[in-house]
């Protein structure tokens, strides 16, 4: 009985932190002029992002790849830092703690600058 109670908080544990990460990139989406409803649609999300840092869309067939997904997956989340004024360490942030780091973005008060802001 103790487990299943243990699992049941777990489980709902989970569905917060996923709830909050969801609506972290919404907002996210949503101040950099994306739909914000793109969090929730699967693979199109990581379009939309590819798009937020100024990447081509046909990254997105990059990520699908095993390693070079990986590689691409950093090169895009150290340009969504740039996009949004941030600097390396939370580049970082974003590669290592995502699901903290992309809900700081998008209820916090970085604005995006647009991908041109990533290139300088």
């Amino acid at each position: 009985m103790a487990g299943a109670i243990f699992g049941i908080i777990i489980g709902l544990i989970y569905i917060a932190v996923l709830v909050v990460v969801v609506m972290g990139f919404w907002k996210m989406f949503k101040k950099a002029g994306q739909p914000g409803w793109a969090a929730i649609v699967p693979i199109y999300n990581i379009y939309v992002l590819c798009k937020v840092a100024g990447r081509p869309g046909w990254w997105l067939l990059l990520m699908l790849i095993p390693i070079v997904g990986i590689v691409i997956s950093i090169m895009v989340s150290i340009d969504i830092s740039k996009s949004f004024g941030k600097g390396t360490g939370f580049a970082i942030g974003l590669i290592l703690l995502g699901f903290i780091f992309y809900p700081i973005l998008g209820f916090g008060k970085a604005e995006y600058q647009g991908p041109a802001a990533a290139a300088a």
